[in-house]
């Protein structure tokens, strides 16, 4: 199995211990980055995930992952954290979150998913099939089952 390097960056306001990916960080192929002002990370030959791009294949294997960590509202100040040439991709229609949604405010889209279920669809796209990277999380039964009905 090929072990997908993956950096995070989250958004400075994103609290740690909501976080779906915070039983992740003493994974030595992830580095988490704080996306602070004035923070700058070359994504050039990275795949980063958005929702409004081509899907992941298996084309993509061999380049690293980065995961922008953000409440749908905050994404776009996160983003400008990104400079360079990434590739982005997007994880494949007809997958759907396990995470309950309660945002009053704003609409996640609606393929939108938990960063840390979309890490663990990316990675597993890009050969990297490791359901550990769910092991901490609160839904991770129901959205394998998600997973297997998409056919993934």
């Amino acid at each position: 199995m090929t072990v997908v390097p993956t950096t995070v960056i989250r958004h400075p306001k994103e609290r740690i211990r909501k976080c779906s990916l915070r039983f992740l960080h003493e994974r030595p192929e992830m580095t988490f980055l704080r996306g602070k002002p004035g923070l700058r990370f070359d994504a050039t030959g990275f795949l980063l995930l958005a929702v409004d791009a081509p899907p992941l294949s298996t084309a993509d294997q061999g380049a690293p992952l980065l995961l922008l960590d953000s409440t749908w509202r905050r994404l776009t100040q996160l983003e400008e954290c990104v400079i360079g040439a990434p590739i982005r991709r997007s994880i494949p229609g007809g997958i759907r979150t396990a995470y309950p949604r309660v945002s009053k405010v704003f609409d996640d889209p609606a393929d939108g998913l938990a960063s840390v279920e979309a890490l663990y669809v990316a990675r597993k796209l890009l050969g990297d099939d490791d359901p550990e990277l769910l092991a901490g999380y609160h839904w991770q039964q129901e959205f394998l089952e998600l997973v297997a009905t998409a056919g993934l």
